[in-house]
């Protein structure tokens, strides 16, 4: 590993409160302290809101750039981080394993780990990461090689380095951690390698073990080093011994309910994709055929990792339509405590927050054509005729019928995440109008060997746009407005009460827009490709921005005919920082 520390000044060292740390209150109140930004999603809710209003519509087109960083060296790849911001230090992390403090005021590196990554890693989609966590005196990240490390946040000296899995059997890990109650909350990656899905916390201060939760049925979970109860009920939802590698992912991290004490988790596609494999394709009584828990949200108790409830968007699921995107707590127009997700398989659904139960759901992207809708009770109404074919019983023996579905493998929505707005009380969901040719193949199970069963070719819809940022009003589904991009989307996407949504774009365009129509405010060009996640905060009483500039991700490695459309994009690696200067705050 590499880590070195810069000289830093005595004025910063004496003005320093990192000794104090940062607390569980801190976490907690994360939204509404504006001078920092200590957990990803900008509050353990991930509303990706800010109540700050200094930057506005009126003045956005003042924003100006005040420092630019380079994550440095040939390790340009996708940049996906979200920089959190704590006692004048900001913290992100890096493609491969690495993770920067950087002076806030002057975009001076004060230190850099790199990760010792060994040969053999197998991540599924670039050798991103997401992001970091902030708890007391530590910062903690993942690693490509499926470890968490604890790091010094004033020196970036090692404190503690655990091992979530063995990457030789397929597993990574690339979220950001969740901290919660005094835990480090992790999930694991590696959904395309037959692994098991698990979410495991760990004591902040020394990296013990305190649970472990897979989240695949007929897994044990385990308690202060013993065994405490089995997910699900052996072979309920999986036949024979498939539940052994039955896939479900956690790879994208969580959320904290602080109103009901729950942590929501996503789990990923079963393995393999071919459904036929898992269930002979049809359906099944009961839900006997489900595979559960994959394709799923799950509400964790956070101080043992019992399950408290579960809702699968996609049972008995054939086409990639992992369930692990972001769960957002919000209250609705009613006075209802809901939680909203935007699932890959193209339907925003609302849930209750009591017990994960089906509110409604409504499709967010256009022609989708696995399902014809959501019944009453939050279960798909299946296309069959859309489901990839049975390769048992091709012809050739080699190759499943091919049908053409929307979304693609990569989701009405990705791993990108969306903004409420506590203003308008719409949110702002990234997505992307795509299709796929799709086709299931024989495949049996090897240790650390790619576990499929299909291939696909990803192809646009439309010949204007893949990409559309839309604004949805959760309440009815309605889709205020739209805005649309050439290439896909695959940044995050923030809102200020300044009424302005701040999102990036693959062909490098940091854009802010009009948070009630989608008019196009301010832009500037950062020279790569845009898949972070923007963030704002104040200091000396002016409102800055950040984001992390570098084009990468699943796109060009998984994108097919897309891929070819945005192979001229260059990558990077840069964090930009802009801010509102004093003087220029009141200005038209």
């Amino acid at each position: 590993m590499r880590r070195y520390l810069m000289t830093v000044t005595v004025s910063l060292l004496a003005t320093s409160t990192a000794l104090a740390g940062v607390t569980e209150e801190d976490l907690a109140n994360d939204q509404t302290n504006t001078s920092q930004v200590v957990t990803n999603g900008m509050g353990r809710h991930l509303q990706r809101y800010s109540p700050l209003e200094t930057l506005n519509k009126d003045n956005v087109a003042n924003l100006v750039p005040v420092w630019a960083f380079s994550l440095g060296g040939e390790k340009q790849r996708g940049q996906e981080s979200q920089p959190l911001i704590y006692d004048g230090v900001m913290y992100i992390t890096g493609s491969y394993s690495r993770l920067y403090a950087i002076d806030v005021k002057t975009g001076e590196e004060l230190w850099q780990y790199d990760a010792r990554l060994p040969e053999g890693i197998l991540p599924c989609c670039d050798v991103i990461n997401r992001g970091a966590a902030i708890y007391g005196d530590k910062i903690y990240f993942g690693t490509l090689d499926a470890r968490i490390v604890a790091l010094d946040l004033k020196t970036g000296d090692v404190v503690w380095r655990k091992k979530i899995a063995n990457y030789k059997e397929g597993y990574s890990y690339t979220a950001a951690p969740l901290i919660v109650k005094g835990l480090v909350i992790t999930g694991n990656s590696g959904g395309e390698f037959g692994i098991v899905g698990e979410v495991q916390a760990r004591d902040a201060e020394t990296g013990e073990l305190v649970w472990t939760r897979p989240v695949i049925e007929g897994h044990m979970g385990t308690f202060k080093g013993e065994e405490s109860t089995m997910t699900g009920t052996l072979n309920a939802t999986w036949p024979g011994d498939l539940w052994k590698t039955g896939g479900g992912a956690t790879w994208l991290g969580g959320s904290y309910d602080a109103d009901t004490d729950t942590l929501v988790f996503g789990a990923g596609n079963p393995a393999p994709w071919n459904s036929w494999l898992r269930n002979a394709g049809e359906p099944v009584e009961g839900n006997a055929g489900d595979n559960l828990y994959a394709a799923s949200r799950l509400g964790i108790n956070p101080d043992n990792g019992e399950i408290k409830w579960h809702f699968q968007t996609t049972p008995r699921e054939g086409w990639d339509f992992d369930g692990v995107n972001e769960v957002v707590a919000f209250v609705d127009r009613d006075g209802n405590k809901r939680f909203a997700t935007a699932d890959r398989n193209g339907f925003f659904y609302v849930l209750n927050r009591e017990d994960g139960a089906f509110v409604n759901a409504y499709p967010f992207v256009k022609k989708i054509s696995w399902a014809e809708g959501i019944d009453k009770n939050g279960r798909p109404i299946y296309v069959e005729s859309n489901r990839p074919g049975n390769p048992s019983g091709a012809a050739d023996g080699k190759k499943g019928e091919v049908v053409f579905a929307v979304p693609s493998f990569l989701g009405g929505k990705n791993w990108m995440p969306m903004a409420y707005s506590n203003r308008t009380g719409n949110f702002y969901v990234p997505s992307n109008e795509w299709g796929m040719d799709i086709w299931n193949e024989p495949i049996n199970y090897k240790k650390g060997a790619a576990y499929l069963g299909a291939g696909f070719t990803i192809k646009p819809l439309f010949e204007d746009h893949i990409g559309s940022l839309k604004a949805i009003d959760p309440n009815t589904g309605e889709i205020k407005w739209e805005y649309k991009n050439g290439a896909p989307l695959w940044a995050g996407v923030m809102t200020t009460a300044g009424g302005l949504v701040f999102t990036g774009t693959p062909e490098g365009k940091f854009l802010a827009l009009d948070d009630e129509t989608g008019e196009v405010l301010w832009s500037f060009q950062t020279g790569s490709g845009i898949v972070g996640q923007p963030v704002t905060w104040e200091q000396d009483g002016e409102q800055f921005v950040s984001i992390v500039s570098g084009w990468g991700g699943a796109v060009p490695l998984w994108g097919g005919e897309v891929a070819k459309k945005v192979n001229y994009l260059n990558q990077g690696g840069m964090v930009w920082t802009f801010k509102l200067p004093k003087q220029l705050a009141s200005a038209n």
